[in-house]
């Protein structure tokens, strides 16, 4: 019997073929592999594919930089595809058998995935590792170049919570996507968040090289409820009100002075902060409108400068009349046990007002309907 290796096309193929006296035989399995042996460009982005033209695939291992690439068969065992992106700048070995009337073949194939020009990578993830967080708080992941194909990034971004929930990214511009539920994160679980970036391509002649992952839990559920017309706070943990109080919210007049409706997820706090006019571009002591005024625990709420915090100027104030710049004043006693629960993430409920939150303000997110924020995503 004749072996002989025989390469065709974009494929490696090997066959075993051959005459016996007296009645001949039957002809061994044929396996393709993609890419094509000896190739020392290979996409990264493309699966390896190894077929069996004739009989059925018994077993295929791929190993390359040190470690073995998962895949998967088809129903019919004719078929098996890599699961994932390959490693740019890495040399494969692919070893495949397969089985036709009894007779094995294996055939063996090795190529290189090209060397990108340009790489990407992730810059920064938030949530930070490990931390608790609020039910209403989003996965923010920042490129260090623009995407362009960002359906297949995207598809690298992977998701997985202990209690399942609907959820879906969004791309803010072409170096941000946001990850956001459909409905708040359930309280008291873990997420974890995997970025399988290597051999993806971002953009034109540039891959990622490296995978990233982020852990965290999500805590106890904390909803506030600020109704700017009757000056009032009520704030809920795990759906149980726990603690009301009087406020005072933005003044109104101007639109710079009025507290912004909508649905808040806090940003972060810190006790104490200084608040200037400075923002509102009041710079001059001298003018009547500059103030320069230091708070003590100050819960961020968005990214236009406002907060929840101590003001006990405003007692007097709180639970009648809208006398602030734009934050919620509430009592130096409450404010300091609504500093020490509030973590990223709690939801900030605020209604009464005709300023709507925009989405892309703080972690505004939820000013978005469910339909708006699924059409940012690259896969719909």
């Amino acid at each position: 019997m004749l072996s002989r290796g025989v390469v065709a096309g974009a494929t490696a193929m090997v066959m075993v073929a051959g005459c016996g006296g007296g009645g001949g035989s039957s002809p061994a399995a044929k396996v393709s592999i993609s890419p094509v042996n000896g190739a020392a460009d290979s996409r990264p982005e493309l699966p390896i594919v190894v077929k069996a033209t004739s009989g059925k695939l018994g077993t295929v291992a791929v190993q390359g930089g040190g470690a073995q690439v998962a895949g998967a068969f088809d129903q019919a065992h004719q078929q098996w595809k890599s699961s994932r992106a390959l490693k740019p700048a890495t040399k494969y070995t692919v070893t495949a058998t397969a089985t036709d009337d009894g007779k094995t073949t294996t055939t063996t194939s090795s190529f290189q995935t090209l060397t990108p020009k340009l790489t990407f990578a992730i810059s920064d993830i938030t949530p930070m590792p490990d931390e608790t967080i609020g039910v209403g708080m989003p996965l923010i992941v920042k490129f260090s170049k623009p995407v362009y194909n960002q359906a297949d990034v995207e598809r690298a971004l992977r998701v997985t919570s202990d209690k399942p929930v609907e959820g879906a990214w969004h791309w803010f511009g072409r170096q941000q996507a946001v990850y956001r539920t459909k409905t708040y994160w359930q309280p008291h679980q873990a997420v974890h968040l995997s970025a399988l970036l290597t051999g993806v391509r971002g953009a034109k002649d540039t891959y990622g090289t490296k995978d990233y992952s982020r852990s965290f839990k999500i805590g106890d559920s904390h909803i506030s409820d600020v109704n700017v017309k009757t000056h009032r706070m009520k704030v809920q943990v795990d759906g149980k009100t726990v603690k009301t109080t009087p406020i005072s919210a933005g003044k109104g007049g101007l639109r710079k002075y009025t507290t912004t409706n909508g649905v808040h997820a806090v940003m972060g706090k810190q006790s104490p902060v200084t608040m200037t006019s400075g923002w509102e571009g009041v710079t001059n002591k001298s003018d009547p409108n500059y103030y320069s005024l230091t708070v003590k625990d100050a819960v961020q709420i968005s990214s236009s400068g406002e907060y929840v915090h101590s003001a006990p100027w405003s007692v007097g104030s709180q639970g009648h009349t809208n006398v602030s710049h734009g934050c919620v004043n509430a009592p130096p006693a409450f404010a300091k046990w609504f500093y020490a629960l509030s973590r990223r993430g709690d939801i900030v409920n605020v209604s009464g007002t005709d300023r709507d939150l925009e989405p892309d303000n703080g972690f505004g997110y939820w000013q978005m309907s469910w339909t708006d924020w699924t059409k940012g995503s690259a896969l719909h």
